[in-house]
């Protein structure tokens, strides 16, 4: 017989100590919990825990260490008219977990209902087909290890797949790719370190799985965002083991990354879990507590409420719903020594169920919070609720993504009429959206493609979304993707077309690494990445999503290095605050810290700034005064540029502004001669077709 121990309540989880396991679990309604303990040959030992400390059961079992497999059953009503469904007969996950083994089968075992219906419970038992918790070991050998942690402002950010980086990549050892010890290779790290990114955006690595509607067609939920343990690395993404093995690789990727300079930031989805629906299957949270953890319908229990388009939403409401949330964001950070989170359909975390609260509880703990207001918090801000689009409108901690950037680049550069003023107001920080709510430009995480949607190659090479690999009759995803395919549909070997997509590929790059605000890179645009026209890949783990390393468009990724270098350069690029219009100092002849000009080099008048077809515009950013923190308030001097945006289809002549006409300019950036030299220019510059042209001011002894 193994003897248990009454143990403690906090920490909730599986707590070594050296000599034994605490286990401790929240189980609001429960009648009793057995903690499930599992040896090498699968054999269970169920034992029950000995104490309750609000609504937490817990026990300590002596001799119990990392490695030791587990699970629990809770016991109490049948009930889900009140939202009540512990049912004994399924094993379920610890929502503390630090490490998962395992995947699941999905058979009829792994509900908690029969078939058809909700009332009546399933006694078939769940555990051979589901996963099982893993103690883990805390220990970790970190060295040296400093998280960079950058001003917001000086972070250029990459997101990526751990599977989908590397699992093509030549120079990565192929039992190391897909995984996060793949990630940490130092040929990725050197790509990384070579193209001047500074934060890494992981997509989903908590332990997530699959729904079985995509099982059924032979699909798995490839980008992740599909959680199950908040607290443990996923397992299929391990190269050494899944006995806590994870939990130790993805700390030697942290590292490996913090040794090279770049923070790692994860894509975290507390919004939902992979549990569904009121018809889904039970793995951890449903048949511990599906009453506390999750939004339920007022007027059926039965029914969970859902803003995130996945069957459920969970109830950060709930005060041990919040304690999960936080608890495990600590975690990431102090044990896992993340830099920062980029929240999932970030309105739901601070939704009531008519509107979105903006001074909820979860704002307000983590605005508090010692540890979490310290890192990055970068919010997706919306849900799919009513009242749930809340671009501009997070607490002054947080970053967003910045829909209405994407939006509006993606316009302009299609051609489309009267997107000027717009495109002016995004490429300067989007002061519109958070200026007048005390925040900096840093605010706007600047991005044209994420993971969601096109790629920068198909987003000028497709019109319309083909996703008929996700077996849905091409009826998903985004229609209205703001893309134009350049004057064929998919690949051509047409070198007019080609040249006109590149083109704009290197446009759009140039305008979004010089704009104010945070710029965000999509892993494998810098390389002509495609998803063959795929704008909703979710489901595709295979070529559609895996970098195609050995085809990679070499000068394209030269000329993405070199604009991050020239951002990285020039601290007008990523300035502290957002421009005023007013002059540098108070000479007569200081110039306003921007000026906008027509091509005529005159500035814009208001019916030039709506004129619909005028494409085409001047800005001139002035280094001079530029303020820094680092420099204890004392003027930073740097170059001034002129930035000749044309998105018209034929070349526009642009005209230097007379006040600025007796300086030294030359050409910095051509994006359609990109190996172009460095030249000077006087009087007038032509920008081709779908062009950006950077000129930058030079001293007279340079």
């Amino acid at each position: 017989m193994t003897e248990i121990w009454p143990g403690v309540g906090y920490p909730l989880g599986a707590t070594w100590d050296g000599s034994g396991t605490n286990f401790a679990v929240f189980a609001d309604g429960a009648h009793g919990v057995e903690v499930c303990l599992f040896d090498e040959h699968g054999i269970e030992t169920k034992l029950e825990l000995p104490e309750v400390t609000a609504h937490c059961f817990h026990g300590y079992v002596p001799g119990v260490g990392p490695g030791m497999r587990y699970g629990f059953r809770a016991y109490g009503p049948w009930d889900p008219a009140r939202g009540l469904r512990f049912n004994p007969r399924k094993l379920m996950l610890d929502p503390y977990a630090k490490a998962i083994e395992g995947e699941v089968q999905f058979v009829r075992d792994v509900f908690d209902h029969r078939d058809g219906n909700i009332d009546e419970m399933h006694i078939g038992d769940s555990k051979d087909f589901v996963p099982r918790s893993v103690v883990v070991s805390p220990y970790f050998d970190w060295g040296d290890d400093r998280p960079p942690r950058r001003p917001r402002r000086e972070t250029v950010l990459y997101e990526a797949h751990v599977r989908g980086m590397t699992k093509l990549h030549p120079d990565v050892p192929e039992k190391l790719r897909g995984t996060y010890a793949g990630m940490a290779h130092p040929s990725v790290v050197g790509h990384l370190v070579d193209l001047g990114v500074t934060a890494i955006e992981l997509m989903p690595v908590h332990q997530f799985f699959s729904e079985s509607f995509l099982a059924d067609k032979g699909l798995t939920n490839y980008w992740g965002y599909s959680t199950i343990g908040y607290l443990a690395p996923h397992n299929a993404y391990a190269a050494w083991g899944q006995r806590g093995e994870q939990v130790q690789e993805f700390k030697h990727l942290v590292k490996t990354m913090h040794a090279a300079g770049i923070e790692v930031i994860l894509d975290v989805v507390y919004n939902h879990t992979c549990e569904g629906n009121t018809w889904g299957p039970a793995y951890a949270f449903k048949g511990l507590s599906n009453h506390s953890y999750y939004r339920l319908s007022p007027d059926d229990a039965r029914e969970h409420i859902d803003f995130t388009g996945t069957g459920n939403t969970l109830d950060v409401g709930h005060p041990n719903v919040l304690q999960l949330i936080m608890d495990s964001l600590r975690y990431w950070v102090t044990d896992m020594r993340v830099d920062g989170f980029r929240f999932d359909l970030a309105a739901a975390l601070a939704r009531d169920h008519d509107h979105v609260d903006r001074f909820a509880a979860f704002f307000d703990i983590v605005h508090q919070d010692p540890v979490l207001r310290t890192v990055k918090l970068i919010a997706e801000p919306w849900d799919i609720g009513d009242d749930g689009y809340h671009v501009g409108r997070f607490p002054p901690l947080w970053s967003e993504w910045n829909g209405q950037y994407r939006d509006t680049i993606r316009s302009f550069w299609k051609g489309e009429p009267s997107t000027l003023a717009s495109f002016a107001s995004r490429f300067t920080g989007s002061s519109d959206l958070y200026e007048s709510g005390g925040r900096r430009p840093s605010a706007s995480i600047n991005f044209i493609t994420s993971h969601d949607g096109f790629t920068l190659a198909d987003l000028v090479s497709y019109n319309e979304r083909h996703n008929e690999a996700n077996l849905e009759n091409n009826l998903d995803g985004e229609r209205d993707n703001r893309s134009w395919n350049s004057g064929h549909e998919g690949p051509t070997s047409n070198p007019e077309v080609n040249e006109i997509r590149e083109r704009r590929v290197r446009a759009m790059l140039a305008t979004m690494l010089l704009s104010q605000g945070v710029p965000m890179i999509l892993a494998g645009d810098e390389l002509g990445r495609s998803k063959q026209g795929n704008n909703n890949s979710y489901a595709q783990d295979n070529e559609i999503n895996w970098i195609d390393w050995d085809n990679a468009d070499l000068d394209l990724l030269e000329f993405t290095r070199s604009l991050v270098h020239l951002r990285k350069s020039h601290p007008v690029f990523r300035r502290r605050r957002f421009f005023d219009g007013e002059p540098s100092d108070d000479s007569l002849d200081s110039l306003a810290d921007i000026g906008w000009y027509h091509t005529d080099g005159e500035p814009m008048t208001h019916d030039e700034w709506v004129q619909p077809l005028n494409r085409a515009i001047m800005a001139f950013l002035n280094g001079q005064g530029l303020m820094s923190a680092t420099k204890h308030g004392e003027r930073v001097i740097d170059d001034s540029f002129l930035i000749l945006m044309n998105a018209n289809s034929v070349p526009i002549k642009f005209d230097i502004p007379t006040a600025l006409s007796d300086r030294f300019w030359t050409v910095a950036i051509d994006t359609a001669d990109p190996a172009g030299p460095d030249r000077p220019v006087v009087g007038t510059v032509e920008a081709d077709a779908w062009s950006v042209v950077v000129l930058e001011e030079r001293r007279v002894d340079e």
